[in-house]
């Protein structure tokens, strides 16, 4: 998994059946270097066909410097670097082709997750949350919960894990909340050539800027009735709406904007969730973390108090989704994503064996 904070490569090796997790494995990281994370920030936004060449290849070559430390793996899930998404528009665009990944491994790919439930009406995304259910039932939950995604953008799993299976009409509801990380990368990056408010030290020196924050919440798009989901960099403007802030203040202004868009997300669940359980980059910002604390009257914690591990969330789950894509299992439904019916995306790539 790649993700939209642009800051590697993770990669986790799952057992499973398609249907409940076995057994969790090893995993790893490979961070993008500086060069190549230019590369990258300069093609967001991009489309097929417009000069991706360089980007598609520092893509596939991490993946497979990475993959190729898991000999042991029988199936690849590739989720590609998401540079667009517009799903009611041009549809969403992951860079990175699986075939050419299946061949540097001589191991099936399974890749293109998301353009199937796109082309059936849905937003393509969150497509987490049927592993986020597997993880529910691994972990043996029996009242509503939710699990919450802090990488580049947010998004929240609403779970039912009374029910049997992830497609029925009432176990899931997923959106993406708001912005998370990435606009706070960004204006680290823009103003002290960071690459991240790590531990979120700036913002803890700060002050939030009411107005500001005002201004944010005004947007529509929280509003908007989930299933719903965004671009990366679809809340850019937040940059502007800090502009004239102090480094420290700025910090804070859109660490609390990032949490204030989680609990209005909370208000769409059907009921509140047991607990809050949180992985990606954002689980590591205790400003955010406290934050999301004080607004809320649910337990806030990281995924890791129930086991898991919230660095290699996202990459587990796509390992998991691509045996259900193998199997012809659903990976996404109407309550995640907004597709009309349960749809399997994904296509194989195949090598002879």
């Amino acid at each position: 998994m790649s993700g939209t904070s642009l800051d590697g490569v993770d990669a986790a090796l799952i057992r499973t059946d398609g249907r409940d997790i076995l057994e969790f494995g090893d995993s790893g990281y490979r961070a993008y270097t500086d060069a190549e994370r230019k590369v990258l920030r300069g093609v967001l936004g991009r489309w097929p066909g417009d000069g991706l060449e360089e980007a598609a290849c520092v893509v596939q070559d991490a993946h497979a410097e990475l993959l190729a430390q898991f000999p042991q793996a029988e199936l690849v899930g590739f989720h590609g670097q998401t540079l667009a998404h517009e799903p009611q528009g041009r549809g969403t665009h992951q860079i990175g082709d699986g075939g050419v990944l299946a061949e540097a491994l001589a191991r099936n790919v399974v890749w293109d997750f998301r353009s199937a439930d796109v082309a059936l009406g849905g937003q393509g995304a969150p497509l987490a949350p049927f592993f986020h259910f597997a993880c529910a039932k691994w972990m043996g939950a029996t009242k509503p919960l939710a699990f919450l995604n802090l990488g580049g953008v947010g998004n929240l799993t609403w779970i039912d894990p009374r029910f049997a299976s992830p497609e029925e009409d009432g176990a899931l509801l997923a959106f993406d909340t708001g912005p998370a990380n990435a606009p706070i990368n960004d204006l680290v990056a823009e103003r002290l050539g960071w690459d991240c408010d790590r531990d979120g030290g700036l913002a803890a020196k700060g002050e939030v800027a009411d107005g500001a924050l005002e201004l944010f919440l005004d947007e529509s798009y929280f509003r908007k009735m989930p299933p719903k989901s965004l671009d990366r960099d679809d809340f850019s403007l937040m940059l502007d709406l800090v502009r004239e802030l102090e480094d420290a203040d700025a910090a804070a202004t859109m660490t609390a904007m990032s949490a204030t868009a989680v609990m209005l997300g909370i208000e769409h669940c059907p009921c509140p969730p047991e607990r809050i359980l949180v992985g990606g980059g954002g689980r590591h910002n205790p400003v955010m973390m406290k934050m999301m604390a004080a607004g809320l009257d649910i337990p806030v914690e990281p995924v890791e108090a129930v086991g898991l591990d919230g660095d290699m969330l996202e990459a587990q789950a796509f390992a998991y989704l691509a045996v259900r894509v193998a199997r012809r299992m659903p990976t996404s439904a109407p309550g995640t994503t907004g597709v009309a019916a349960p749809v399997s995306g994904g296509q194989i790539a195949r090598v002879s064996r």
